[in-house]
């Protein structure tokens, strides 16, 4: 038995933990809210806050540097890589203050300590102190998140290995950073951290970066960091890293073209993530796992435990902020306002922050090949558009894919100047159901680069 009962546990804090625990108290319930570490979940403190405040800071160097193509003359281009993490700090403690202060709800109680559960519905707390406290309640919700995944490479336990986390503390600008994968968040930083100064090489093992995405996005946006000056390595697999002296590492890669080594001052690992589930303690209340540790749970987010759910990364699948905030609005009524709101069939977006920015939503071209579909592709380079022109962002493209029989917009891919807000467009137009044609004929204001939309669907008209 419970030492204390409540209406309803939440642990961990994530996009949607910072939401729902407030609105179940302010709805009556009473709410125990466990933290292990920092308010607010990855997002706000490792994720999305500071990695795009830092992005800024990359892009504005870039454009200083640009200056003189648009008749603007600038001194020589440095980066303060301490102040750029000063700012980012700054940052990421607003937006902690911000959340602990939605806390201040009577009926919400925040217990700092780790959580374990000893039963389907009582949970440990490991306190600070020492002491522990055993609560029960109902209702369970799991919102722990994900952590950085350590790369298995020979060699990797004895030097100091970078991750997405401590390479926004570095206050020097390393030399040389190799990142080891070419998925969303190795090439953020890398790109990042080219256009604060430092050499970077990327060392993917597939045989392209972005795995997920058609062969065209992912071969235009190598061109692009390749064209900043960024050493891509594709089918490369790392096989050990050791000490090369004088403070630097040396990473041996097996290619195609045989074995390689690399010497660098700074190694990064990029690899992915894993769900934080290993102190949970499933097993003692009967909830499933997947293969991957994530926690496996139906279409209303509810785990093998009735009453038991689990939101956000730790529950596996795409690990974006909105993902996790969508799965909030699906608790909230199912929790709340006594609906049966599901995951179904849900349109999940995402962008790539690099500079222009990859904005994906639906199906790629491939998927939509693979299941048989009878499809048209209209693709647009960026260099056609007006307003790209105008601002001298012409890099990338846009690209639709559309049932061939209905026109149906099925996806996009717009690689370009604010590629994720031009892309938010044709999400809105799938959601309301929209076939190119709408999109072709629509008035957009001149000249935005969302204008390039008509052309882009315009050109559907023409094929067969």
């Amino acid at each position: 038995m419970a030492d204390e009962n409540y209406d309803v546990i939440v642990i961990g804090t994530s996009q949607g933990g910072r939401f729902l625990p407030v609105d179940l108290a302010k709805g009556g319930r009473r709410v125990a809210l466990v933290e292990r570490g920092s308010l607010g979940g990855v997002c706000v403190n490792t994720g999305c806050t500071p990695t795009k405040t830092m992005v800024a800071s990359a892009r504005l160097a870039y454009q200083a540097r640009r200056g003189g193509e648009y008749g603007v003359r600038t001194g020589p281009v440095s980066v303060d890589l301490a102040a750029v993490r000063e700012r980012k700090r700054t940052m990421v403690a607003g937006a902690r203050e911000n959340y602990a202060s939605r806390l201040a709800q009577d009926g919400l109680d925040l217990i700092e300590g780790e959580a374990r559960f000893t039963g389907p519905k009582t949970v440990e707390v490991a306190l600070g102190d020492g002491r522990t406290r055993e609560i029960g309640a109902p209702v369970i919700v799991i919102d722990t998140g994900s952590r950085p995944r350590r790369p298995a490479l020979a060699g990797a336990e004895d030097i100091a290995v970078l991750d997405s986390t401590s390479i926004m503390e570095l206050g020097d600008l390393p030399e040389h950073l190799v990142i080891l994968g070419g998925g969303y968040i190795g090439l953020e930083f890398g790109q990042m951290f080219r256009r604060f100064g430092s050499e970077v090489t990327i060392v993917q093992t597939g045989p392209r970066l972005l795995m997920a995405e058609d062969d065209d996005v992912s071969d235009e946006v190598a061109a692009i960091l390749r064209d900043e000056g960024t050493t891509i390595l594709t089918s490369a697999t790392p096989e050990r890293v050791e000490e090369a002296g004088g403070g630097r590492v040396r990473l041996t890669v097996r290619t195609p073209n045989g074995e390689q080594r690399i010497e660098a001052s700074h190694l990064m690992s990029a690899i992915g993530r894993v769900p934080n589930t290993e102190a949970l303690t499933t097993a003692e209340a009967g909830i499933r796992l997947r293969g991957n540790g994530s926690v496996e749970v139906d279409e209303f987010l509810e785990t093998s435990v009735p009453g038991v759910y689990a939101m956000g990364d730790v529950k596996g699948g795409p690990a974006f902020t909105h993902l996790s905030y969508d799965d909030y609005r699906i608790l909230h009524a199912n929790l709340l306002g006594g609906r049966k709101a599901s995951t179904r069939d849900r349109i999940v977006p995402y962008t790539v922050f690099i500079d222009p920015q990859l904005g994906r939503v639906g199906m790629t071209e491939r998927q939509a090949r693979e299941q048989g579909r009878a499809v048209r592709v209209a693709k647009l380079p960026m260099s056609s558009v007006i307003r790209a022109l105008e601002t001298g962002e012409t890099r990338g493209f846009m690209k639709a894919v559309v049932d061939a029989d209905t026109g149906e917009i099925l996806g996009a891919a717009v690689l370009g100047a604010e590629g994720g807000e031009i892309m938010t467009v044709i999400q809105v137009a799938m959601l309301g159901k929209l076939r190119c044609t709408a999109m072709a004929n629509a008035v957009f204001t001149h000249p935005l680069l969302a204008e390039g939309l008509n052309s882009l669907f315009a050109a559907f008209d023409g094929q067969d």
